[in-house]
This record gives structure tokens, sequence and C-alpha cells, in this order.
């Protein structure tokens, strides 16, 4: 098998496998030959006419950079800090729920690989196994708990603490997802994961949630599921809950408008994400890419600001990082090498998304976080 390595100073050479999907195009070509269709169209699919999705992807191509060159690039360190961690390089697994609908170790697979790569790791509320089991499996990797609010906020608390037993280092609240998208490639076949149980990992082993389930609130687990999941009612008053009940960051995922970005700061939160949850929660929204640059302005560097939606290339992630995001969350990419190929697949996504992301650091005459930063980017018009 034919094999290229690139070196920085992230400990070892990093193998690009040549007999894997390199780009994001095969990737899901390949998932979709392996996935049945609706497992496959729910992670490939976006809201409404997926305006949204477009529009990620309209926001990456509207930016190019001007390289700097004969700058000395001979060691390139991609290394980041987050809570007083370090981390050799400057991704993150994005929380993505039901990875047992694309391969049967699921998000045990994941935080495998994630804990291989040093890449921290942010479970979703809705995993198909529970933050105990995934925490098992990689007792001192970094890992973040996604929290979506539960009607019953019982349930959210004692989520929270579940999580800060197991040893998860943050806790991420997002808070785009107060009803589920219209999410047309779903509704058109009749497809719902949440209602064939992909989701309870985290729910039928929480006890509050099985108590509930006990005295007869629900019918049944899905329907306890199904009644906790929307929560149209969230508001800033609850962040002023959450932070009284953790000691954990917390950081807000789903913000967009820099008038969130200072209420969040307001509000004592720890980190942001900007994020239109790559375009599968509402439709006609702006990319996060073009929303990024002005949460950063009003940040100004006061807490961390994490990018996420329609990262499908080292490329996407080096202009995510040169407009200010202090690190850059993967979904889609890593949940199609799920699909392919378990945890080898995982491994061989984000390392071809590193390696290309060195590889265009090197190019770009940038050989560190703080140069890239510097990095000048020119955005086009783009004529509908």
């Amino acid at each position: 098998m034919k094999t290229m390595t690139i070196q920085s100073k992230d400990k070892e050479p990093h193998e690009i496998k040549q007999d894997f999907p390199v780009n994001f195009d095969n990737l899901e070509a390949k998932a979709k030959e392996i996935l049945p269709l609706g497992n496959f169209e729910y992670i490939r699919g976006g809201a409404g006419q997926e305006q949204t999705m477009r529009n990620n992807r309209i926001a990456f191509e509207s930016y190019a950079f001007i390289p700097q060159l004969l700058n000395d690039t001979s060691s390139i360190d991609t290394s980041i800090s987050l809570f007083g961690i370090s981390f050799p390089k400057p991704f993150i697994f994005a929380p993505v729920g039901m990875n047992m609908l694309e391969h049967p170790d699921g998000e045990l697979a994941v935080i495998r690989a994630a804990s291989k790569l040093n890449i921290p790791y942010a479970l979703s509320t809705v995993s198909s196994y529970s933050l105990e089991e995934v925490a098992e499996v990689a007792p001192d990797h970094t890992k973040f708990f996604q929290l979506y609010w539960s009607k019953e906020e019982e349930i959210s608390f004692s989520m929270i603490s579940r999580a800060e037993a197991a040893g998860y280092r943050a806790i991420v609240l997002t808070i785009d997802t107060t009803v589920s998208g219209w999410r047309t490639g779903d509704l058109k076949i009749n497809f719902s994961p949440l209602s064939q149980g992909f989701a309870k990992g985290n729910y039928v082993n929480d006890p509050i949630f099985r108590k509930n389930l006990l005295n007869g609130s629900y019918e049944n687990y899905i329907d306890g599921i199904l009644k906790n999941i929307d929560h149209a009612h969230l508001t800033w008053a609850h962040i002023e809950k959450i932070k009284k009940h953790t000691k954990l960051p917390v950081l807000l995922k789903g913000i967009l408008h820099p008038n969130d970005a200072v209420k969040a700061l307001e509000s004592g939160i720890d980190g942001l994400i900007v994020s239109n949850h790559g375009g599968r929660q509402l439709d006609g929204v702006i990319g996060s890419l073009d929303a990024l640059p002005n949460i950063t302005k009003v940040v100004n560097g006061r807490v961390p600001v994490l990018f996420d939606s329609g990262v499908y290339s080292g490329v996407d992630a080096f202009k995510a990082l040169a407009l200010g995001a202090d690190a850059v969350c993967i979904g889609r990419p890593y949940v199609y090498g799920l699909a392919i190929a378990g945890e080898q697949g995982v491994q061989n996504v984000m390392m071809n998304l590193y390696n290309e992301l060195v590889t265009t650091m090197t190019l770009a005459g940038t050989s560190s976080m703080e140069e890239l930063k510097k990095v000048e980017l020119v955005k086009r018009n783009n004529q509908m």
C-alpha cells in the first residue's frame, strides 16, 4: 500500500493512506455505498432546501489567503491550549449523535481514535453509548459532554453531574436545537433514528430518567426521549442555572450573532462555538465562517472561540483558524470515516485533514498557530 508522510512537531510522521478516500466528496460517495439510505441521508442532509449547507460552502470558497514566503517552515507547530490543557492539533471531534447509525461500535470507536490522535472528543447527549461507557474506553483522554437541555431540567442536571463524575472536562450546551430542524430528507422517507432507539445511551442510564420511566411518566424510553429532547423554553436564565450547577467550563454551541456572544460573556460563559449545526437546523442562515470574524472581534480573546460547521478539508480548517478560531470542530467527515472503516476510518479521515493543514501551513509560510492568525485573507462578493 502506498503512503506519503508529513513531519510536524506532533511527535510522529503521519501517514496518508492512499487506498482510503481522501477528499470529502469521495468520502461521502463511499459512505453512501455502504450505509442504508435512511442512515446516510440523516448524516448527509440539512434543513429545508439546504441553503444553510450551501452557505457554509460558499463562505469557505469566498475567502482566499495570501501566502508570505521565504519563511522557515521546516518545522510546523500546530499545538493549542484549551482550559489549561495543551493539545498537538487544533481539532476537536464535534458532538455527533447516534453513531451506531454508522457502525456497531459507534462512539466507542470514535473515542478510541480520538485518544490515539490526542484530539479532544465531544460526546453528544443523544449518543448510542452512555457517557460512562465512553469514558471507560479512554478514561485519561480529554472529553467534553455536549448537553441538549431536557424539558425536565433535573435530567439535565443529572447528566452534568454524571459527566463530572466520569471525568469529562467541559460542558457544551447546544442552543440552536430547541426543536429539531425541518429535515426534508428524513421526512420524505419517514426516517427517525430517535424513534428507533439509536439515542438511548445517556437516557436509559440516567437515574432521573429511569425513575420517571418507572413511575409511568413515559409510555416507554423512546417516548421519554422524544418528550425531553425539545426544549423551546430554553433562555439565558438557564445559563445561570448551569453555571451554578457545575464547576466545569461551560461553552455555548450555536452562536452566530455578535450580540449573543456579548450576552454569553456577560453570563460568565467560558467558551463559544460558532456554529449553524452544519446546516441541519435552520435553513437560510448565514454560513458559520461568515459569522466568525464578528464573533472573534467582540470576544477579543476573553474566552476561547471554537469553530464548527462545514469544515471538510485541511484548507477549510486553515481559513477558520486564520479568521480567529482557536480550534476547529470536525463532524461529517469523521462520521463518514466511521461508516467506511470504523475506528481506523475515523483515524484516516482526521489524519488526512491534519496532514493537509500542515501542508497548507508549510506552503503558506506559517509555522505556528500564532503566525497562522496573522495570515491575510481576501473575501470576494458572490454574485447570485
